[in-house]
């Protein structure tokens, strides 16, 4: 069985601007996700208020400080470029 294509090798522009849209949205999902896991840990060690619960607190906002930065660094270029895209592409 033949496949026909047009020699066109790749993907077209509509094509990659989706796939950095999911790429951003998923970004800003885990971006969502660790600001909910630093609030948890925040009420609970409120609500305990023992330092046991104050060290979790701090490991955990130190960890999700260095997660969140580097989240970001990729985050803000892909952002412009799906707003870039958007303006330009017809098809998005």
């Amino acid at each position: 069985m033949a496949v026909e294509s047009d020699g066109r090798m790749g993907i077209d522009a509509a094509t990659a601007l989706g796939y950095v849209r999911i790429a951003v949205y998923l970004l800003t999902a885990l971006l969502g996700l660790s600001l909910l896991l630093v609030g948890t840990v925040a009420i609970i060690a409120e609500v305990k208020g023992t330092w046991h619960w104050a060290i979790h607190l701090q490991s955990t906002l130190s960890y999700t400080a260095v997660f969140v930065s580097r989240l970001l660094v990729v985050l803000g270029p892909l952002f412009v470029i799906l707003v870039v895209g958007r303006a330009v592409i017809d098809d998005a």
